[in-house]
């Protein structure tokens, strides 16, 4: 790994001069120092605890990385996400490091703040202080989240004042070079009623780019608030990517959440939506895609904690080569959360037979009138599918194509953006190779 882009080593004197470089406000300080502590005490995951039996990374050197310490090389490519759309605002960044970062004056007069979360911290101390990793991820779930606490640097504020609708979409692009460490943070605010879209994608220098992330995505939504919110994880094949995401939703607010997990060595993300206002609703969308030796674990949790709320997951995956997809999901209902309607779904379409999806749904009720059902199926593809197309014409990898594309279409209808159903699209299609 290039010693240029981090401090090496997660250690006590390069977070001491972390923290020292940084002047930051005291109670920032002491969240550091405090999860700094907490990381320091926690075990790493094994395959004694029940997230991690069947996420094996004794092959991660966490020692080889550390608090990165300078932007690397770019040029940074350009978005899929992005590509023909109007943008508000955008902010990239490198390593960890904001290399460019602007929103329309328009919106900037309005009262949108989007931007470095670094930068914003000083200017907004009282803003990111009421809700920064003290609402919705839990900085000290375990050893990754307290890492992420104590050293998170680069990522992007984006906070829409009451009433506010920002009609045009914001977009983060995160980037990695070959060897880089990424400790960015995401942190959406909507006040009440207010509205926004939040395009956001993570992207390697070289395709077979090695890393780390150790990141986390807090989307806080006052009442009668709106936002979608787009994650496009497409890491180079050596990155390891560990995230904690978590959504709180409150009365009659509504989310819709879509995840593209095409990338990285290794994924582990826990993905939490918090319904915690009668009459909230969340729109989860997951479309995943797995080859090599690829192993992309995700753990949703659907979490109604008020009366009259809806929630909507569906995940589907393809995998090919060796890989494996691990889907585990949890409806979780509240005693006082009556009126629930949850519904969850796991597909996977296996295009190798060595590759392994465990799909893994479950339910936790506590109330007697609800309605929550869950599902999950896996299978190959049809062989007589594949000869359908190819006797119309097709190659072999033309026909996988097409069955893959029509695979994920339920995805797709349910998303409303165009410029992302036909980015993840493009990215499914492009990594599809042909099989005996």
């Amino acid at each position: 790994m290039s010693t240029t882009l981090t401090h090496a080593g997660f250690t006590q004197d390069a977070f001491d001069a972390f923290l020292a470089a940084r002047d930051e406000p005291g109670w920032l300080t002491d969240l550091r120092t405090t999860a700094w502590r907490k990381f320091n005490e926690l075990p790493m995951p094994s395959a004694g605890d029940e997230e991690w039996m069947r996420t094996d990374i004794r092959l991660l050197r966490l020692a080889q990385y550390g608090l990165p310490a300078a932007a690397g090389a770019g040029p940074v490519p350009p978005g899929l996400l992005s590509r023909g759309v109007d943008l508000a605002g955008q902010v990239t960044t490198l390593n960890s490091h904001t290399i460019s970062a602007q929103i329309q004056a328009d919106w900037a007069a309005k009262g949108v703040l989007f931007g470095p979360l670094d930068q914003l911290v000083a200017q907004q101390p009282d803003l990111v202080r009421r809700h920064l990793l003290c609402r919705a991820v839990e900085p000290h779930y375990d050893k990754f989240a307290a890492l992420h606490a104590a050293c998170w640097t680069g990522g992007a504020l984006l906070y829409v004042p009451r009433g506010v609708v920002l009609d045009q979409p914001v977009h983060l692009l995160t980037a990695l070079a070959d060897g880089g460490v990424d400790l960015t943070h995401t942190l959406v605010i909507l006040e009440e009623g207010a509205e926004a879209t939040l395009l956001a994608e993570s992207t390697s220098l070289q395709e077979t780019g090695q890393g780390l992330h150790c990141g986390a995505v807090e989307l806080l939504l006052a009442p009668s608030s709106n936002l979608r919110y787009v994650n496009l994880q497409d890491w180079g094949t050596g990155v390891w990517h560990f995230a904690h995401q978590k959504a709180l939703v409150d009365r009659d607010a509504a989310i819709q959440w879509t995840i593209g997990a095409l990338g990285a060595r290794l994924a582990k993300v826990n993905q939490h939506v918090a319904l915690v206002g009668p009459g909230a609703t969340a729109q989860v969308n997951g479309v995943m895609f797995s080859e090599g030796r690829q192993h992309l674990c995700y753990h949703t949790l659907q979490h109604h904690e008020a009366p009259s709320c809806r929630s909507d997951l569906l995940y589907k995956g393809a995998l090919q080569d060796d890989s494996r997809i691990v889907w585990r999901g949890m409806i979780k209902v509240d005693p006082g959360a009556q009126k629930t309607d949850g519904y969850q779904r796991n597909d996977n379409l296996i295009l190798n037979p060595r590759a392994r999806a465990d799909s893994i749904p479950g339910l936790e009720i506590e109330a007697d009138d609800v309605r929550c059902t869950h599902g999950a199926t896996s299978g190959r593809v049809d062989d007589e599918q594949i000869f359908y197309c190819q006797a119309r014409g097709l190659t072999r990898k033309e026909a996988i194509r097409m069955i893959v594309a029509g695979f994920f279409q339920q995805v797709s209808d349910r998303i409303t953006i165009e410029s992302v159903r036909e980015a993840l699209a493009e990215a499914v299609a492009r990594r599809v190779r042909e099989y005996e």
